[in-house]
């Protein structure tokens, strides 16, 4: 994806381009680049079957692009629809860049009018991410990923959401499946599949993943909601972000790398199924959250931290 050069015109009714889709071989003038991004995002919920009719929807909303993009989509999309949605934000603690977010994340939910709660890592476990991180010799993407997947599964829980949407795009998404691949980690790929509903976990939905996260900037652009924040400081030190700038090197020379690297995984899924079944979860002896044995990751990871 890039912007449209000037003079390039809509493939649909020549008024000016904003975009050139190089993959999908067209350009788009604003109406129609809105409207078919809005499009894309309703096609996989209804592929996914990921919402349904009177349910409740918490969707993850940290303020950047990706998730405040994925509200604004669905308040949308569902505005005529019995579906509620409610915006929950977690606030990990990262010194001198979470907190301009949260505000971006306030500002997005009562702009639309949706109820918003914000659950922070100090209050569920008694630590900032920055204090969890000092002296670990474990990545500060792993204790922000596990102690945030806890965070918002407790969160909608306590909503009594059906679903939990997260802002997940195509970049992610092709980039877990590279990072998995390159680790050799195949138990860890399958859990990318549609998974039934397990007690006490609320499913995960990401309506945007079949979306480029260039594309996810320019519709909040057009929007008039685009919140330009820092990168998280911890971000480099973590394989992914290698694996991104290669993704989008490759993406760059061979247009389609990401959308072509999905639909490889779903064949590779398809033709495991049998072999890969879904894991049965236990309840955490200490918090009761859904986990593989006797102890979830969250509470394994406090035990770390309070020797």
């Amino acid at each position: 994806m890039r912007l449209a050069e000037e003079g390039m015109l809509c493939s649909l009714c020549r008024k000016r381009a904003v975009i050139s889709q190089r993959y999908l071989g067209r350009q788009l003038c604003q109406d129609h680049f809105v409207r078919d991004f809005e499009g894309r995002m309703v096609q996989s919920i209804e592929r996914g079957r990921m919402i349904e009719e009177g349910e409740r929807i918490a969707v993850a909303v940290s303020g950047g692009k990706d998730s405040t993009a994925l509200l604004f989509a669905l308040s949308r999309a569902f505005a005529e629809r019995e579906v509620e949605l409610v915006a929950v934000t977690v606030d990990e603690g990262i010194a001198g860049y979470r907190d301009d977010t949260i505000l971006a994340a306030e500002r997005i939910a009562r702009q639309l009018g949706i109820e918003q709660v914000i659950v922070s890592f100090r209050e569920e476990y008694g630590y900032d991410l920055d204090e969890m991180v000092v002296g670990s010799e474990l990545a500060p993407c792993t204790h922000c990923g596990v102690f945030r997947k806890s965070s918002l599964n407790r969160a909608a829980k306590r909503l009594g959401a059906a679903k939990l949407a997260t802002g997940h795009n195509q970049d992610d998404e092709a980039q877990s499946v590279m990072m998995n691949y390159l680790k050799g980690d195949i138990e860890r790929l399958m859990r990318f599949r549609p998974r039934r509903e397990q007690p006490g976990l609320v499913p995960r939905i990401k309506p945007l993943r079949d979306l480029p996260e260039k594309e996810i900037a320019l519709y909040a652009i057009l929007n008039g909601i685009y919140f330009e924040s820092r990168e998280c400081p911890y971000a480099q030190l973590a394989l992914r972000a290698d694996v991104r700038d290669m993704m989008n090197r490759m993406e760059s020379l061979f247009p389609g790398t990401r959308q072509r690297t999905l639909r490889g995984f779903e064949r590779i899924e398809a033709l495991c199924k049998e072999g890969w079944g879904q894991m049965e979860l236990a309840e955490c002896r200490e918090c009761g959250e859904p986990c593989v044995g006797e102890r979830c990751k969250a509470c394994e990871l406090l035990g770390r931290l309070r020797r």
